[in-house]
């Protein structure tokens, strides 16, 4: 329990003892013990008694509740305990250095200096008016979401009561569904096969005929063909290509060490991949026997999405297929909405699609390619009239 008390009547040490006076202007002391670990001893000091007797109310209804918080604990900066908390995460190397970024260039320069229990929602709000001149609503929203993890850690930790980010408006992003524009022809997709480095060519079709990603492509080894399926396993790091590189594989997007899903071969793509292990061969990468590392000496050791940039860009401008400023009209990931696109108008079910493609959840395929499904008026009309008038004039 919480004792209220003047130092000036109790307290031999105290300057002012004793003091005699019954309403004089010393201040007040609340004497408690925080709860767990040391159990130390705190007795911070008002100016009245009332502001004293409520802040021991508090105290005793928190404890009941069983919430405690030490404002001592919410002294620590911003900078420091972000650095403590983002090296506490169990994180991708991508998402982990995308994070690092945003501390250094963004929320340490304008919030760092100020302590975790002093950031008020106006300084979050402040922040994302700033912030949203620079970035992307897109990559603002994304970001935010672990400015906000952040200040829900500490209010877990007890380092203050609430998150100021709640309720922060964000900027309007724009919709998510994928632009029909940024997806390939086939014409289009063969004339990138054929203009690409030959040793890259079965990268176009990985992504076009299975929906790989571009770092699942990458990654690709012997192991992962099957008979009439791919098993996909691993994406490369964006790291692979440095040589003090320690892990150049890392599980796949959304996924554990060990998971992998499984996606159907068409013949053409078999056909494909045992051509290139004809020509090319492998690579002993590890204990892995990979399609696409660089076979030339002093080059490094695996290719990554951002190093594969350049042969991609290259063959779409040799073979034309560029924007009226002459930059690329496509990246390598419009190969693998061609894929989705092709499937989907041919009645391939969205859930089935979405497991192929490694999406966390189904609704990120509904929101992205939902829109791409064939219309069904015509098959809703016929259905609701046979349905409700079955005897009335046929559709």
């Amino acid at each position: 329990m919480a004792t209220v008390y003047q130092r000036c009547k109790n307290d031999k040490r105290n300057a002012n003892y004793p003091c005699t006076q019954p309403r004089c202007a010393h201040p007040w002391t609340v004497r408690y013990r925080e709860p767990g670990g040391t159990r130390a001893e705190r007795q911070p000091s008002f100016e009245k008694k009332s502001q004293a007797d409520a802040f021991a109310a508090r105290l005793a209804s928190d404890k009941y509740e069983g919430f405690y918080l030490d404002p001592k604990r919410g002294d620590i900066t911003l900078r420091a305990y972000a650095a403590d908390w983002l090296e506490r995460q169990v994180v991708s190397d991508s998402t982990h250095r995308n994070y690092d970024s945003f501390l250094r260039l963004h929320l340490i320069p304008a919030l760092g200096t100020r302590t975790v229990i002093g950031v008020q929602r106006n300084d979050i709000e402040a922040f994302v008016a700033a912030v949203s001149k620079k970035l992307a609503p897109s990559t603002v929203c994304d970001r935010m979401k672990m400015v906000t993890s952040i200040f829900k850690t500490a209010v877990k930790e007890k380092r203050r009561p609430d998150d100021p980010t709640e309720g922060v408006k964000l900027p309007r992003t724009g919709a998510q569904a994928v632009d029909e524009d940024e997806i390939p022809t086939l014409h289009e997709v063969n004339l990138i096969a054929k203009q690409i480095s030959p040793q890259y060519r079965l990268t176009v079709y990985l992504q076009a005929g299975a929906g790989l990603r571009i770092s699942e492509t990458l990654a690709f080894s012997a192991d992962c063909h099957r008979d009439g399926f791919l098993r996909v396993r691993r994406q490369v790091s964006a790291k692979a290509n440095r040589e003090d590189c320690v892990t150049r594989f890392v599980p796949l997007k959304h996924r554990a060490e060990g998971e992998y899903r499984d996606i159907p071969t068409p013949a053409f793509l078999a056909d494909e991949i045992d051509t290139h292990l004809r020509d090319w061969g492998t690579v002993t990468v590890g204990d892995l026997d990979v399609l696409f590392a660089p076979r030339e000496r002093g080059k490094s050791t695996m290719p990554t999405a951002t190093t594969y940039a350049y042969h991609f860009k290259k063959a779409l401008k040799d073979a034309g297929i560029t924007k009226p400023g002459g930059s690329p009209k496509y990246t390598p990931h419009g190969l693998r909405h061609f894929f989705v696109s092709t499937a989907l108008a041919h009645g391939i079910p969205l859930h089935e699609t979405s497991r192929w493609l490694g999406h966390r959840s189904i609704k990120t395929t509904v929101d992205v390619y939902g829109h791409l499904v064939p219309a069904s008026w015509d098959r809703c009309r016929a259905v609701m009239q046979n349905a409700l008038r079955p005897d009335g004039p046929a559709v």
